[in-house]
């Protein structure tokens, strides 16, 4: 695992960094050394934020040693830099770094209320090895940090942020930005983190990718998913010789009179996805809609119940369940139409459920009914989903990634958690995590879109051996990129569901050569 992209996908928890570092100094990279590497590389990166007046936060360990060799470094760049310190013992190297910067005539305070003025703040007071909260005088001083109008930069993690689950220990540092140090800790993709880390950048100091490779095995179970992976789950480039069925066929079972537009929108990103050939069965009454929307797909007009919603299924002629590559169910279905979720559970094709779909599922017993199912299933809850559909399991607003490897390996389905940086796992604890979203996301109908859009790509690539769990990370990688875009040409205020359809073309234009 000597490929720097290849480490760069690589995500940890505080125990897998210990280990790592302590193989490369167990190697004989002196501490000192390292220590250097990391504060000049940090101080090169600092030195682009405007300002020229610094103070640098300072704790006992090696993370104030990192900052001190960040302050003396732009002290000899002409930066007007003090410390902060109020602590009265030290790491050994972390005690020298402090003595010789104080040889050098930059200040050192212990009260807060001596600082002088700066135009940024570097927090160096805590690493990622803190696990008992701050209280006290220390927790006062870092909510006055915080109060400051000026941007603060975090090494490694914002102190008081919590390595693995994101959870803040007692009080932590609201950063501008964090520069994570070799390799990309947890907390950086928990919901809990995400308001005090700030914009996140990685400061490779080249790791041994055989030390990574020692701890974590040849397949980490925690990766970000890199434009890289996620285009190579494209179902590109096609052979010469295609027909419409060797590209897929995906059914789709949504909508209800009272939420037309649940239906649209799922069907519009399956469409997107290129899928081969594209059946709709939505409730008699909507099908005028759908035809006038999509005239290329095929849209089932079912029986439809008293509140409008899809009585039972009455597929074509000569047609069930095993006439379709992948189904996707579920988006404006509504709770009435319990049967048919049950009906399509009790199939053996790939399943992709959202929406009313996983309500139902809750009220059927999550666990049990797809512990019994023949064929692949992927799951894709928002938070509020996903507490109904496992209310014994930890709230994933406080740890995602335990939360969502718990799912997966109880109901042996890919699960697949919506949110600020989306989550999927496998059944066998792989996790693979979505690094760039956007907040222009958090509208009606964006999860409908993403239901279709990976209906569509599993519909096209699932004869072709492909891990599911990768199909689903093209699909929400592909997904937000087109959010992303939208947002840049729109604000994040402009891009509602239905306009997020029309960007997903956009991204393959982008990223596709």
């Amino acid at each position: 695992m000597e490929d720097r992209q290849e480490l760069a996908q690589v995500v940890v928890t505080a125990r897998e960094m210990r280990e790592i570092e302590g193989r490369i100094f167990a190697a004989g990279m002196p501490v000192a050394a390292l220590m250097e590497k990391v504060g000049g590389l940090i101080a090169a990166r600092v030195q682009k934020v405007a300002g020229s007046r610094v103070g640098v936060l300072v704790g006992p360990g090696h993370n104030g040693g990192d900052a001190l060799v960040v302050a003396r470094e732009l002290h000899w760049c002409g930066y007007d830099v003090w410390i902060y310190s109020p602590f009265s013992r030290f790491k050994e190297l972390t005690g020298q770094h402090l003595q010789y910067a104080q040889s050098l005539g930059i200040p050192c305070y212990q009260e807060i209320e001596e600082l002088p003025h700066c135009d940024f703040l570097i927090d160096g007071l805590f690493g990622f090895g803190l696990e008992k909260p701050i209280t006290d005088s220390l927790a006062w001083a870092i909510n006055r940090f915080n109060e400051w109008e000026q941007p603060i930069l975090s090494i490694d993690i914002p102190s008081g942020i919590h390595t693995d689950t994101g959870e803040v220990l007692g009080a932590a540092i609201r950063a501008s930005q964090t520069f994570c140090l070799g390799l990309w800790k947890l907390a950086f993709f928990q919901d809990q983190a995400l308001e005090y880390i700030g914009k996140a950048e990685l400061i490779d100091f080249h790791i041994p990718g055989v030390d990574v490779q020692a701890v974590l095995g040849n397949v980490p179970a925690i990766k970000r998913i890199t434009p890289t992976q996620a285009l190579s789950g494209l179902p590109l480039p096609r052979p010469p010789v295609t027909h419409k069925y060797q590209a897929g066929h995906l059914l789709l079972i949504c909508g209800s009179r009272r939420y037309g537009g649940g239906a649209i929108l799922t069907a519009l990103g399956g469409r997107a996805s290129g899928v081969g050939m594209l059946s709709v069965a939505v409730p008699e009454s909507l099908k005028p809609l759908l035809v006038s929307h999509l005239p290329e797909a095929l849209i089932i007009g079912c029986p439809e119940t008293q509140t409008g919603a899809i009585d039972y299924l009455q597929l074509p002629d000569n047609t069930d369940f095993s006439s379709f590559s992948a189904i996707a169910c579920g988006p404006g279905l509504t709770l009435d139409a319990s049967p048919i979720v049950q009906e399509v559970i009790a199939s053996d094709r790939p399943l992709v459920l959202d929406a009313d779909a996983l309500n139902i599922l809750a009220q059927m017993g999550t666990i049990p009914t797809l512990q019994k199912r023949q064929g692949a299933t992927v799951l894709t809850p928002h938070t509020g989903e996903f507490r109904r559909l496992f209310p014994h399991l930890p709230d994933p607003k406080g740890d995602r990634v335990k939360a969502v490897q718990a799912a997966a390996a109880q109901t042996g389905a890919i699960v697949l958690l919506k949110g600020a940086k989306t989550a999927i796992s496998n059944p066998q604890g792989g996790i693979w995590i979505n690094p760039e979203s956007t907040p222009a996301l958090a509208r009606g109908g964006s999860g409908d879109v993403l239901t279709g859009l990976i209906g569509g790509l599993w519909a096209q690539t699932g004869s072709k051996e492909t891990p599911v769990e990768d199909i689903v990370a093209t699909g929400a990688w592909w997904h937000a990129q087109a959010g992303i875009l939208a947002a840049q040409e729109r604000t994040e205020m402009g891009v509602d569901a239905f306009t997020l359809t029309g960007y997903l073309m956009k991204v393959l234009s982008e990223w596709v050569t």
